[in-house]
């Protein structure tokens, strides 16, 4: 991410799209977890979405990872005296969890993605590692933006993001699909399909 948008994935009105319509969003279309539910979280940035998914999720372990050291300074500060063992930190790619995490003890019971997997060169293979991390039955909560909208003008001017293989709310469902990851209905596109939100169960 460039300047412009680390100081958006920081600030107060960032902050107030996760927890007022993201979040209720995603609970709405995929429920709460299970109790003690394990929880990988994609691109932590600065810790916030990692707390939403411990007190509004219930979750009861929390892996978060996140390629910049200075997100997870921030994402330390923020969690660990509050949730202590409940939340492990990682520096490394959503691409190679394994190199990143280890192989874990067992595999989570669901994946959150507020809005990082854009940012990924080579996002099939994240989605691919999200289906290999995943308990069957367990839950991919997502939300995206497409390739309609990193090609507004707004977009191409403050942000910089992968201009190559991006993907429409479709092609995005349909790899998914691909992964034996199955969203049915449970999902909704905004703004003509420039954002998708949803959630994914694994089925193998």
């Amino acid at each position: 991410m460039n300047r412009v948008e680390t100081a958006l994935v920081n600030s107060p009105p960032r902050r107030w799209l996760q927890r007022y319509y993201e979040v209720p969003w995603m609970r709405r279309l995929g429920g709460p977890l299970p109790p003690g539910a394990r929880v990988l979280e994609l691109g932590c940035g600065p810790g916030y979405g990692t707390q939403l998914i411990l007190d509004r999720f219930g979750a009861g372990h929390v892996d978060a990872i996140d390629l910049d050291p200075a997100m997870i300074t921030r994402a330390r500060r923020r969690l660990t005296r509050r949730y202590g063992q409940r939340v492990r930190l990682a520096q490394g790619s959503a691409t190679d969890l394994h190199t990143t995490l280890g192989e874990p003890l067992s595999r989570y019971d669901a994946v959150f993605d507020f809005a990082i997997i854009h940012h990924i060169p080579h996002w099939p293979d994240a989605l691919a590692e999200i289906a290999r991390v995943l308990t069957p039955g367990g839950r991919f909560y997502l939300d995206e933006v497409t390739a309609l909208a990193l090609a507004t003008p707004t977009y191409r001017l403050l942000f910089d993001h992968p201009a190559e293989n991006r993907f429409t709310a479709e092609e995005f469902l349909s790899e998914l699909a691909r992964h034996h990851l199955v969203v049915d209905q449970q999902y909704l596109t905004r703004r003509r399909g420039r954002y998708v939100l949803g959630v994914a169960t694994y089925r193998p």
